[in-house]
């Protein structure tokens, strides 16, 4: 029986530790950071100035994987406990909860401040522009636009 207990709390350790390492795999929305796939490659550039900045989030993802981990983690836990009916409805309960928890973690680790710019470009278009926080722009500021081959745009000073 202390085996199986040793077991239990090693699977459960193991399987929170996956969580939180999958959680850290969440993509930057930055203007500095670029993918693999976004280097060497070339991109339009447009010139212009900041006439707003509004204060925004990006929610998180949710692969499913959280919830999984979680759910596995929980029903782990949970058959730790009780003997009979009562080991069975706390590991259902376990999983549950774990399932729950897993997910609300894995969307909150991905969930990050962004600003929304608005660009008046040289030419006189206005374009808007969700980027991870970046302190250090003002109304005002000339900007450089990057126009990436994926569709994507960065603000950069």
């Amino acid at each position: 029986m202390k085996n199986n207990h040793k077991i239990t709390i090693l699977t459960t350790v193991s399987l929170v530790a996956a969580v939180l390492m999958l959680t850290g795999c969440v993509q930057s929305h930055s203007g500095q950071v670029y993918s693999q796939g976004q280097a060497q490659r070339s991109m339009h550039v447009y010139y212009g100035t900041i006439i707003e900045l509004r204060e925004v989030t990006i929610e998180g993802s949710n692969s499913g994987a959280g919830a999984v981990l979680g759910g596995v983690a929980g029903g782990v836990a949970g058959s730790t406990i009780g003997n009979g009916r009562g080991r069975t409805l706390a590991t259902v309960g376990g999983a549950l909860a774990g399932l729950a928890a897993g997910s609300a973690v894995e969307k909150e680790a991905g969930t990050k401040k962004a600003v929304e710019f608005t660009v008046e470009l040289d030419d006189g278009r206005v374009m808007a522009i969700v980027q991870e926080d970046s302190a250090y722009y003002r109304i005002g500021d000339r900007v450089r636009l990057l126009q990436g081959n994926d569709g994507s745009w960065r603000v950069r000073q």
